[in-house]
């Protein structure tokens, strides 16, 4: 069953994220990435998994210019593979419209993991997520495989609520970056 106020949230921020100027979506962007690459958490990582924007969430495509190993999701059944990918290395468009890694890439295991990047809709003060309602990363990181490994929710500052509508089986966040903050929940 969906829940009617996630669906109605949802709309009206990926609306919201979709009224920013290309100006002003790149800005919040980079300011983003700046923040993220000042962060410890960040800088200890060697492996980092990312994600590639779609519907105008935060563009991380910056951070590939330093010196980490990235994985980024395929979208297999109802759950998430992880490639290894660079710039220059080959895509493909799945499904749902979204830059995937080509399969043909190595994949990445989870113990191989310093740090994942989560895209979400919208987070809020108690580390809950609001992700787009297919439930792939809520499935993942409730694995035991997973679920230790650091999780950053990356957001716009209005997309930070005081508190999201939740389901038993939606799964907390370490921490949410912002374009003006870096807020951790441990």
């Amino acid at each position: 069953m969906v829940n009617q106020n996630k669906a109605n949230l949802r709309r009206f921020l990926i609306k919201k994220r979709y009224s920013l100027s290309q100006e002003d979506w790149k800005e919040k962007s980079y300011l983003i990435c700046e923040k993220l690459k000042h962060e410890p958490l960040f800088q200890q990582s060697k492996t980092i998994l990312s994600y590639f924007s779609f519907r105008q969430e935060p563009d991380l495509s910056i951070l590939l210019e330093t010196d980490k190993k990235w994985g980024f999701p395929r979208c297999f059944e109802q759950s998430l593979t992880w490639h290894c990918w660079q710039p220059g290395d080959s895509y493909n468009i799945n499904q749902y419209g979204i830059l995937e890694p080509d399969v043909s890439l190595p994949q990445l295991k989870s113990d191989e993991i310093d740090l994942i990047l989560v895209p979400c809709v919208a987070c809020d003060a108690q580390g809950y997520r609001l992700g787009y309602g297919g439930g792939f990363y809520d499935r993942m990181l409730s694995l035991p495989e997973w679920n230790q490994i650091p999780t950053v929710g990356i957001i716009f500052d209005f997309a930070y609520l005081p508190q999201l509508p939740i389901d038993i089986w939606d799964q907390p966040l370490n921490a949410v970056c912002t374009e003006s903050n870096f807020i951790d929940y441990n």
